[in-house]
């Protein structure tokens, strides 16, 4: 009777070599396993010593100081770790399985180490050693993604999808490379189908949400099916509030008095001076000088618009929008709007003038100030 699954084989770490000292290396690994790192480094320290030709001793060592980096929190630790990694696996007779899993792993931590374009490199030596590994060209195809590289990216992604077309983490990172390039209607089967294939890596937040958008900007309703499975998996707050980032136990809301920020004193600044702020603004729009430049995060469905970012961590905020949850607020001139743009929200400028909108974005008032001195800029 044919069994229904192929028994899943086990990795060969070991060469000829490296078999002659198994129980020396099996000792070391067991005080690994145990949580012991600073003895299981040590032994793997003495048999790299005594066998400095041997990689599954050296790639030993290499994860003991992984583990170390770990227990230490320590990037220089962490570095001696990702090195010795690259000795492993640039010793002879290495065997195929243990120059993946050294290389692979080294790629990971150079990736969390902020090493992107050694992580890169790394990735693309495995690449051409294991031509025929799909995921190691999905993890390739990251790595480009991570340095920005959005056209390496694609290019990786379609070789992927051209040998394997039902790759469903291929698609939905090409289809978030699509959107990216404003081709939404192309971009939506893509991001649709690479979620519902539920392989490893497609199940993230940023894809529930750029499927959605794409789909509300071609006037699709079902948006709103994919923004609530996001929502209960957990990757948004509710279906109205998708924003990524978020600090558990904040109060949410979309309107927001300037007594509820506790910014009363900034707000009245910004009203009492509003016409210098405008004339300020005015003067950097002319057109000779171009100092306006087309809004950066491609919100924008019909008309034009612009922006001239005074101070900028990390994105500049989305915009200056006016509706959310059937609740419509007007625009008055001179006057501040407080809202919290994590919640869904629009703005229509019906006019044949353009309309100027001066846009600051504060603190949520109940973030502390360790909080702010130490969350990522986004």
């Amino acid at each position: 009777k044919l069994k229904e699954k192929a028994k899943k084989k086990k990795p060969k770490l070991f060469n000829k070599f490296d078999k002659t000292i198994k129980a020396e290396i099996d000792a070391a690994e067991k005080l690994r396993k145990k949580g012991k790192e600073e003895e299981a480094l040590r032994a793997f320290e003495t048999l790299v010593q005594q066998y400095p030709q041997r990689p599954r001793a050296r790639y030993g060592k290499a994860q003991a100081e992984d583990d170390m980096a770990e227990k230490m929190r320590s990037n220089d630790m962490l570095q001696r770790a990702i090195n010795t990694y690259r000795e492993a696996a640039e010793l002879p007779d290495v065997t195929p399985d243990l120059l993946k899993a050294t290389l692979k792993r080294r790629a990971e931590r150079q990736q969390f180490l902020g090493r992107m374009r050694g992580s890169l490199a790394t990735l693309e030596r495995l690449v051409q050693l294991f031509p025929d590994d799909i995921s190691l060209k999905n993890d390739l195809g990251v790595a480009h993604l991570l340095l920005g590289d959005n056209k390496g990216a694609k290019k990786v992604y379609e070789e992927v999808l051209a040998v394997s077309p039902g790759n469903g983490f291929a698609k939905v990172h090409y289809g978030f490379i699509l959107k990216s390039e404003n081709k939404i209607a192309e971009s939506i089967p893509y991001l649709r189908e690479g979620l519902e294939s539920g392989e490893p890596g497609t199940d993230d937040g940023r894809f529930y949400f750029h499927l959605g958008d794409a789909l509300q900007r071609v006037g699709d309703n079902s948006a709103y099916d994919w923004y609530e499975l996001g929502h209960k998996r957990g990757h948004f707050a509710s279906v109205w509030q998708r924003s990524l980032y978020n600090v558990n136990g904040l109060k949410a809301q979309p309107w927001w008095t300037p007594k509820e920020t506790g910014y009363t004193d900034l707000v009245k600044t910004l009203e009492r001076n509003w016409k210098t702020i405008r004339d300020e603004a005015l003067a950097v729009m002319d057109h000779n000088t171009g100092l306006f430049i087309p809004e950066e995060e491609n919100l924008r469905e019909k008309g034009e618009w612009g922006q001239y970012t005074l101070w900028q961590q990390g994105t500049p905020s989305q915009s200056g929008a006016v509706g959310d949850l059937q609740c419509l607020r007007e625009w008055e001139e001179g006057k501040v709007l407080i809202f919290d743009d994590s919640f869904e929200h629009e703005v229509w400028q019906d006019a044949d003038s353009y309309r100027l909108i001066f846009i600051v974005d504060v603190w949520h008032p109940e973030l502390t100030q360790y909080q702010r001195q130490t969350l990522s800029p986004i």
